[in-house]
């Protein structure tokens, strides 16, 4: 019998032993985690300006809040797979969010220290849980991967949405300032922190997982399709972030309010919705994944070109194209982990690598971005990085999207 199999055995043997009460806690902790990874991030786009206007910050500086759990993501993911391994996935899971807490409470206190060194905390957090929740899901999903990376797909995205539409509201509706507005979502990271912990009562850490020694080891730094899938990983991601970050801006200079550009932020993240359920269910069914990589493209850079050269009268429809584009570039690059791996081991050590790399790209993306738009005074030169990098998107995961493992 080979290691997959007798992952997929063990796996089953501890769900039936658990019940449907281990189950249940098992998917509303994953939901939770899932809730907590995007919110603190994209409630910070909407308030970019009261922020900067309050602690006198450039706009590099402004982009650094948003880069700097990108490059917490770059460093710390390498090493997370070996801590699973060591202390058990639940363990180190549970300690990422009493950290993401910790980082989320600290951000709101008082001054540039603060934010700056609450943010960082909370990327090292949130990179723990981006990387071992895909290995989590193949281990303990081995049979329904497609429907649980959109389960948790779906829950991250939802929160991400949400909390850039309320973050300006919260700030100036409800009277909370942007430190308060932040601050919220701490209640959040609290909640999970107590779902997740009957986790560590059912469950024994890695208990569903293969020995080491039983295992077939991959180096995935040496694998061409692992580099594809980190290049899919970091592209996608700096997509993403650099909207998150400066979107808003962009919409604020064509004449839309700070309330109304908060709200067309959410709105493409709630395009992104549906597409990050169908698209993992759609992809963990076909044989490969190259006619999603190529709908992917082709979203992105329809909605690119339409902020650079559209009228500003079809502006929901361009906000809607990026956003289904980048459901489906998001989807794509969660189901990767699993679908060209053969176990949850091999799936958190590329989940690692991709996020280690990719997010180093992404890092790049807010701060080059609010770089050049002080440089520049203008959007134009910053979007056609888009435009490139909407094209490369597309070419380097039909590699990614072909019917086959890291081996």
């Amino acid at each position: 019998m080979n290691a997959t199999k007798r992952m997929q055995e063990h796996t089953r043997e501890h769900r039936a032993l658990g019940g449907p009460s281990a189950a249940f806690w098992l998917i509303a902790g994953i939901v939770f985690i899932a809730m907590n990874m995007r919110a603190p991030l994209t409630s910070v786009g909407p308030l970019s300006e009261l922020i900067r206007g309050d602690l006198q910050l450039t706009g590099t500086w402004a982009g650094m809040i948003t880069t700097l759990p990108l490059l917490a993501f770059a460093l710390l993911s390498p090493f997370v797979p070996r801590l699973g391994r060591r202390y058990g996935m639940e363990r180190v899971l549970l300690v990422a969010i009493l950290f993401l807490f910790i980082g989320t409470v600290l951000r709101s206190a008082s001054g540039t220290a603060a934010l700056f060194g609450g943010t960082a905390i909370l990327g090292l957090a949130i990179a723990v849980c981006n990387v071992l929740l895909p290995g989590l899901i193949k281990r303990d999903f081995p049979d329904r991967l497609g429907v649980m990376t959109g389960v948790y797909s779906i829950s991250m995205n939802l929160c991400g949405a949400i909390a850039s539409g309320i973050s300006v509201p919260l700030a100036v509706g409800a009277g909370l300032g942007w430190k308060g507005a932040l601050g919220v979502w701490g209640i959040l990271s609290f909640v999970a922190l107590l779902v997740w912990l009957p986790q560590l009562r059912s469950r024994q850490a890695a208990i569903a997982s293969v020995s080491s020694e039983s295992e077939r080891r991959v180096n995935v730094w040496r694998s061409p399709l692992a580099w594809q899938i980190t290049l899919f990983m970091g592209i996608q991601s700096m997509l993403f972030y650099v909207l998150i970050a400066w979107l808003p801006d962009m919409l604020r200079l064509q004449g839309v309010s700070s309330d109304q550009s908060g709200w067309l932020l959410s709105m493409m993240q709630l395009a992104v919705l549906p597409f990050t359920f169908i698209v993992p269910v759609l992809a963990a069914r076909m044989s490969n994944q190259r006619i999603l990589v190529v709908f992917t493209s082709v979203f992105i850079l329809a909605g690119t070109l339409g902020l650079l050269y559209g009228s500003s009268n079809l502006l929901m429809a361009w906000i809607i194209l990026l956003g289904m584009g980048i459901g489906f570039a998001f989807s794509l690059s969660m189901m990767f982990f699993g679908l060209r791996t053969r176990t949850s081991r091999q799936a958190a050590e590329l989940s690692g690598m991709a996020q280690s790399v990719g997010y180093l790209l992404a890092a790049t993306g807010p701060t080059l971005f609010g770089f050049l738009h002080d440089a520049t005074q203008s959007w134009k030169a910053p979007l056609m990085i888009l435009v490139a990098a909407s094209v490369l998107l597309g070419i380097v995961g039909l590699g990614a999207a072909k019917n086959r493992y890291v081996e």
